[in-house]
């Protein structure tokens, strides 16, 4: 099973909130690095850069996870239909439409599209597997999505009607959806070590992406070996890859999907620094605001339920 221990000192709620925030960091990491190789001349192929990141980590992990996978061999043949399921779908599904969605939209519009993730969440476990959602994280949904909306819009929440959707955001909206449907089943992957289950989704991956990556080669979109390209599938590879999705696993193994999904909204907001890190954009008061209701959303959402007072 996919459980990571807290960290010495901390409950297992923080340690949590600090792997999905880590999460959230390296996935905004993401979106600018797969913009940067859509614009690049030439651009690095989607797909290309799916298999490469994949086969990375999988070569990065494969060292550590082999004794685990030895053990857990058994269980894995109990189950290998769920394992290939996932690998699939947030492996190979997710990171190739994803890339191929930013080499069609802006980071603004991806951050609109990002947002609503926790939201497709909820509503993927609510039609799986009949979950039962609590007004609270409704509740911390909504605030944390007005705080991404407020850095979005710049403050001008009457520019978001202005925004211009085209094919890309059709794309990574419909993504969102893949990776809501992934995170809503983790729940159902077998009883494997963390590293085991992510050496097998990063081969899963790999190989997934494989046949669209050699489509691409075809048709003469050429992964070529550049200092971008390079750079780009060692960040993907060890950073989007590894660390983010241990972690996201992690957190939602700790927290359960909904309470985790909540974290999504840090995304947008760690892209808007990334922005003025990287691109020389500078801070405003509207980031301050923002980061404020994203916080508190974050906060409410990802609460642990009170229980029930006892019945007399």
């Amino acid at each position: 099973m996919l459980v990571m221990k807290p960290a010495r000192g901390l409950g297992p709620d923080v340690t949590a909130y600090l792997l999905l925030t880590l999460t959230a960091l390296c996935w905004a990491g993401n979106h600018v690095t797969g913009r940067w190789i859509a614009v690049e001349t030439p651009p690095v192929p989607p797909a290309g850069l799916s298999m490469t990141r994949w086969l990375l980590a999988t070569l990065v992990l494969l060292p550590f996870a082999w004794r685990h996978i030895v053990a857990d061999w058994e269980e894995i043949k109990r189950k290998p239909s769920i394992v290939l399921f996932l690998g699939l779908l947030g492996g190979t599904g997710f990171s190739v439409l994803q890339y191929y969605g930013l080499r069609y939209t802006t980071a603004v519009n991806v951050g609109v599209m990002n947002s609503v993730g926790p939201a497709f969440i909820i509503l993927a476990g609510m039609l799986i597997f009949r979950d039962h959602v609590r007004r609270t994280q409704l509740g911390g949904v909504a605030v944390s999505l007005a705080g991404v909306l407020v850095i979005l819009t710049k403050g001008d929440v009457t520019a978001l009607g202005r925004l211009g959707f085209n094919v890309g955001d059709l794309i990574v909206l419909f993504n969102m959806g893949i990776f809501a449907v992934y995170s809503a089943c983790l729940r159902l992957r077998p009883q494997l070590h963390s590293l085991t289950f992510m050496t097998l989704m990063s081969a899963i991956a790999s190989v997934g992406s494989a046949p669209v990556a050699l489509f691409e080669t075809l048709t003469g979109d050429v992964l070529r070996l550049t200092w971008p390209t390079v750079l780009a599938i060692v960040y993907t590879g060890l950073f989007t890859s590894v660390c983010a999705y241990l972690a996201w696993n992690a957190g939602v193994s700790m927290l359960g999907v909904q309470r985790a999904g909540a974290f999504l909204h840090l995304v947008p907001l760690f892209g808007a620094i990334l922005s003025v890190l990287l691109l020389g954009e500078e801070p405003r008061p509207f980031h301050a605001v923002g980061l404020l209701l994203i916080v508190a959303g974050v906060t409410i959402a990802a609460r642990r339920p009170t229980p029930d007072p006892p019945r007399p």
